[in-house]
């Protein structure tokens, strides 16, 4: 845990009309509004208004925005104008994607009536009639019935909401009206951090530990990022990529960053790019360690203090003498006898071996350094292992859990503490890795403990028979290897009933047996926390911008008419709460669990400043673990931080795994290629295809804003020496072909991508026929990609993939 901030006090003062926020003091430096801007004002006068709310998608963000309002249509979008406006100062100014947000809201694909797939078609097949509500909720009520009668509870799944996450309310209502009638199987485990959250973090801190946000940088710090593109896609004035342009600007913070892309961080603010190949990082850590340990440059105090399995010293009892150590590992001394070398890991990561021996220097010199990784290479299936190898480079040199550092890991911050709407107890304690639900419904019962990470049981009962999909786009879009997942969903003796609850006709939508038209965030009652991975607090109330459109309806009040044809209703709404009574009461709880630790204003004050935020100072204190280890042991089997993990090592004895996870799981974060890795490329499929986070989208939320797809639009980058040997030119219509799916898109040529790998956006809408020739016309990369996951997390590893490219004539 971290330890207590410090941060700058607030107090508040009511204001009229559009109020704000007077910080008193000097430098306050944060607040929605002091006083309404002239033109502002010049508005109100004339009969037009502002509206607050946020940005709700997955970023990690949740900026402020402030809707003009004319004749009861949005007219245009500002953003956070409150505080100072210097560089460096605290402002939750939304990115491209929500100051656009006009565009999408207004869509053409927007969902606007009940839907229900046609009589006698095919799940797939597109064809849908509208539906009044009545008829839309005595079904879905009578096919939970139904299913839960039949199969058991543990028989229905709630998918994840990544489109509408950062809220208090999320999908937890159908979480809570389900587990009022008596549970669901859940998941654990997600598609963005599975492996580093379940893979990593358990086994080498025992759970998160020691993440620090970019404002805890020091002048002239070193960081050195792998695989992270902050400026890309959490760019916005409630991110990180924020606070590390300020601190490259104003603390002469140097950035390395490791990554088969040249990201923004180095295109637009000058940061060092080392081109690696893809899913290799275990490969140049160990040749980091090595040199590390020939200069003498390995922190041996703060290993024999902290750290298990780095060498003979540091192993636990039982597993000494065996050479199983990382040092053994690294020196050629342990089980493969092969000596890890800059020569060894430059022949397989393409990073020349004389840049790998400046590199160990320049890490194993640096006090503080700071040492992070995003969440793109642990999406390969060799995931698991590569993000516990950066955390044990950051333990070797002593990087860890001090001021200027963080574990290796990602990064971090405090946060505020507000909570989500409450969605009762659960009696169904089993759970499936989230990957995985495909496998669910299609294998059911096959699905086990030791083979594929069932929690709560030895397996699985029953399959999953009822799928509540709302504010995603899984079923086929952001799942990997889209035509094995919608084969899975066509077949309907295998999960009987899928609801698409969503505000857009995405291709999932042709998948479901009913669809409904939800209401965005923007357009009803909302509360959302400051954004992750900075330090600042803070709260955004958002107010609907205009009265319900078409027949759209909220989530909340949707389930709570559920729960009445069900016979909870008045369970589920303690006693008639509605959606706006669940924000201020999650407000007032707030208030009165942190009112030591801030001024916070009431409910009523803060809706009417549209939202506030606290400058946290960042703590400069040790974590407790590092001042006294004894006394504040982490959670893990050893109660120290751990290379090598006793608890991965009984899963490598006794866990069940396939043919290409076998030799996967290692104690210590040794090097393993994984299936369709660079080491498997064919003539026939020359290219590793993987993609990255895009400025114009939230996974798919936003990929049909006409605006953002002028201005970043899907492509597949290509580097010109791949180009020219392919026969491909810039902006040209090309095919990219995997084992998995073929796509159309639209090339981009550039030396920002290294020779031998095609990147391209994700995000884009599927697109394609169910049966027949299936090549998505969209731009979906899922289209590409895999079904392979991780040995131990059992998360996602869609992105190892081989594959390639060709023009696509006329």
């Amino acid at each position: 845990m971290r330890e207590a901030t410090t941060m700058t006090r607030r107090t508040f003062a009511k204001a009229a009309g559009l109020a704000g926020l007077a910080a008193a003091g000097a430098g306050a430096s944060s607040g929605l509004f002091g006083e309404a801007p002239k033109a502002f004002a010049d508005e109100e006068a004339q009969g037009d208004q502002i509206v607050f709310t946020h940005c709700h998608v997955n970023c990690g963000g949740a900026c402020v925005l402030q809707c003009h309002m004319k004749d009861g249509e949005l007219a245009y979008v500002e953003s956070d104008t409150a505080g100072s406006s210097e560089f460096g100062g605290v402002q939750a100014r939304a990115c491209l994607r929500g100051r656009s947000i006009r565009r999408w809201l207004g869509s053409d694909e927007r969902l606007n009536y009940p839907m229900k797939r046609v009589e006698g078609t095919k799940r797939g097949d597109g064809k849908y009639e509208q539906i009044s509500w009545d008829e839309a909720l005595d079904t879905i009520a009578s096919e939970m019935k139904r299913i839960r009668e039949t199969y058991g509870s543990e028989s229905i799944f709630i998918q994840e909401c990544s489109g509408v996450e950062q809220n208090i309310m999320m999908n937890n209502p159908w979480f809570r009206l389900s587990n009022l009638l008596g549970g669901e199987i859940t998941r654990y485990g997600s598609y963005s951090s599975a492996s580093i959250s379940f893979g990593a973090y358990p086994y080498v801190y025992g759970g998160s530990w020691g993440n620090r946000s970019f404002k805890t940088l020091q002048d002239g710090e070193l960081v050195v990022m792998f695989g992270f593109a902050p400026n890309d896609m959490r760019m916005a004035g409630d991110g990180p990529g924020y606070d590390l342009a300020v601190a490259m600007e104003q603390k002469n913070v140097r950035v390395i960053s490791i990554d088969p892309r040249r990201t923004e961080t180095c295109a637009n603010l000058g940061a060092e790019w080392i081109p690696i190949v893809p899913g290799t990082d275990a490969a140049l850590v160990a040749a980091l360690a090595h040199e590390l340990i020939a200069n003498d440059l390995v922190d041996m105090d703060f290993v024999n203090r902290y750290v298990v399995g780095f060498n003979e010293d540091t192993m636990p009892e039982d597993a000494k003498g065996q050479n199983l150590s990382y040092y053994d590992y690294v020196m050629g001394t342990g089980y493969d006898k092969v000596e890890k070398t800059p020569a060894w890991a430059s022949a397989i990561t393409r990073i020349p071996a004389e840049r790998i021996t400046q590199l160990a220097q320049e890490i194993g010199s640096a006090k503080p350094c700071f040492i992070c990784q995003g969440l793109g290479m642990q999406r390969h299936a060799n995931g698991d292992n590569a993000s516990r190898a950066v955390m044990a480079l950051a333990l070797m040199v002593g990087q860890v859990g001090r001021p200027g550092t963080t574990s290796g890991g990602t990064i971090g911050n405090g946060g505020i503490g507000l909570s989500s709407l409450p969605t009762g107890e659960n009696p169904i304690t089993v759970q499936i890795p989230q990957y995985l639900w495909p496998e669910a419904i299609r294998d059911g019962e096959k699905l086990t403990a030791t083979h594929d990470g069932i929690k709560g049981a030895d397996k699985l009962n029953v399959g999953i028979k009822m799928l509540i999909n709302y504010g995603n786009n899984m079923m086929a879009n952001q799942n990997g290897d889209i035509n094995t997942t919608t084969d899975i969903l066509r077949d309907e003796s295998k999960c009987e009933f899928i609801l698409q609850y969503d505000v857009a006709w995405t291709d999932s939508c042709n998948w479901a047996d009913i669809v409904l038209p939800d209401l965005t965030p923007q357009e009803t009652y909302s509360l959302s926390a400051a954004g992750e991975c900075n330090d600042i607090a803070g709260i955004r109330f958002g107010q609907p911008l205009y009265e319900p459109k078409f027949e759209r309806r909220e989530i909340y009040e949707v389930c709570a008419e559920l729960a009445e044809r069900l016979g909870v209703g008045d369970e589920f709404t303690e006693g008639g709460l509605t959606r706006e009574d669940w924000c201020r009461r999650q407000y007032d709880e707030l208030v009165e669990t942190v009112g030591d630790a801030y001024d916070m204003p009431t409910y009523d004050e803060g809706v009417a400043m549209g939202a506030f935020s606290y400058d946290i100072e960042p703590s400069q204190d040790n974590e407790p673990f590092i001042d006294d280890p004894e006394a504040n042991p982490l959670e893990t089997a050893t109660g120290k931080a751990q290379i090598y993990s006793p608890e991965i090592a009984e899963m490598a004895r006794t866990w069940t795994l396939d043919e290409s996870e076998k030799n996967a799981i290692t104690a210590i974060p040794t090097y393993v290629p994984g299936p369709d890795s660079a080491e498997d490329v064919t003539d026939e499929f020359p290219f590793q295809i993987l993609d990255f986070h895009p400025k114009c989208t939230t996974h798919s939320t936003y990929a049909h804003n006409p605006v953002l797809q002028d201005m970043t639009p899907f492509q597949a980058w290509i580097n010109p020496i791949d180009a020219e040997r392919m026969g491909v030119s810039d902006l040209d219509t090309v095919r990219l072909t995997s084992a998995q799916g073929s796509m159309i898109t639209q090339a981009k040529v550039t030396n920002r991508v290294m020779p031998g790998v095609i990147m391209h956006a994700q995000g884009a809408w599927h697109s394609a026929p169910a049966e027949g020739d299936r090549t998505d016309q969209g731009g979906c990369t899922n289209t590409l990609t895999s079904r392979q996951r991780n040995p131990i997390s059992k998360g996602t590893g869609q992105h190892s993939v081989i594959g390639t490219i060709e023009k696509v004539e006329g």
